[in-house]
């Protein structure tokens, strides 16, 4: 695997992705419950954007760098921006959150986090990032396996009933990497079927993904939605022109939440007058 996230961290479609994370994080740790979050890809936890990698894509300007520039008042948003702010203040002027990060930065003292990373340097500066924080653990293995064996996870003889699985795969192996994906959510669903899951997925032609949204919508979870952003029309197979969102056993009204945010996120983010945001259902739960 030849992925290195450095490149397009802070991108549009990390700002969508972390503003999801962060507030179903929130959502989720309105009850007392201890919470389990898994993420599956999780990279190396925290990224310079003034480094060599970022520079030589500028993605961040496009995306976390608009969105500062312009910070607009919406509450998710504000609660992102929040984030970003922190990890600076913590990490320099120029760092940028991975989503471990921001776990960690939201959920509580007897939360628990798992991170995996198959590729040994960003394991190795992943583990080095929470070498300090009991509640993080680092697992050095591909993510899909990872969560055959954390699922459903536990602690000695501690069972968590509710959390979050976050899945961001690299798509080296494009359509494919759908295939395996959605097989390994049906799976996870049997292990652990109150779990919420979200699956991140790049939009080049939306067309394309006709039957990942049928395929999807046949997972045995109580509901199943798609958040995406566009920043540009989905007519290109060359560039990533949006990304989307696959949420299974999102907490209640969490639509409502992501539907206040696309259209902010169209209008300070798009690059042409087809930028958009759109919540769609494909199985509704009761």
């Amino acid at each position: 695997m030849n992925y290195r996230h450095a490149f397009h961290a802070g991108n549009h479609g990390d700002v969508l992705k972390h503003i999801a994370v962060l507030a179903l994080c929130d959502a989720l740790t309105a009850k007392p419950a201890p919470l389990f979050a898994l993420d599956t890809h999780a990279g190396r936890g925290l990224y310079p954007l003034d480094g060599n990698s970022a520079q030589r894509t500028g993605e961040a300007e496009g995306g976390i760098g608009r969105l500062l520039a312009e910070a607009p008042k919406q509450p998710a948003i504000g609660r992102y921006l929040a984030a970003v702010r922190a990890c600076r203040a913590e990490h320099g002027p120029a760092a940028y959150p991975g989503s471990p990060w921001l776990l960690a930065h939201a959920l509580r003292d007897d939360d628990r986090i798992a991170a995996c990373e198959l590729q040994p340097e960003e394991a190795a500066q992943l583990k080095h990032h929470f070498d300090n924080d009991p509640r993080v653990a680092v697992h050095a293995r591909d993510g899909y396996t990872g969560m055959k064996a954390l699922l459903p996870p536990k602690l000695g003889a501690t069972r968590f009933n509710r959390g979050l699985v976050l899945i961001d795969p690299p798509y080296e192996a494009q359509l494919e990497e759908f295939d395996t994906a959605l097989g390994a959510l049906r799976d996870a669903l049997a292990r652990w079927p109150q779990g919420t899951y979200v699956l991140w997925y790049p939009i080049k032609r939306r067309r394309s993904l006709q039957s990942f949204y049928r395929r999807a919508a046949t997972l045995p979870a109580k509901s199943v939605m798609t958040a995406e952003l566009l920043v540009r029309a989905d007519d290109s197979p060359l560039r990533m022109n949006g990304s989307g969102l696959l949420l299974l056993n999102a907490p209640w009204q969490f639509d409502r939440t992501l539907d206040a945010v696309l259209p902010v996120l169209a209008r300070t983010l798009g690059e042409t007058a087809d930028a958009s945001g759109a919540i769609t259902w494909l199985k509704q739960g009761d």
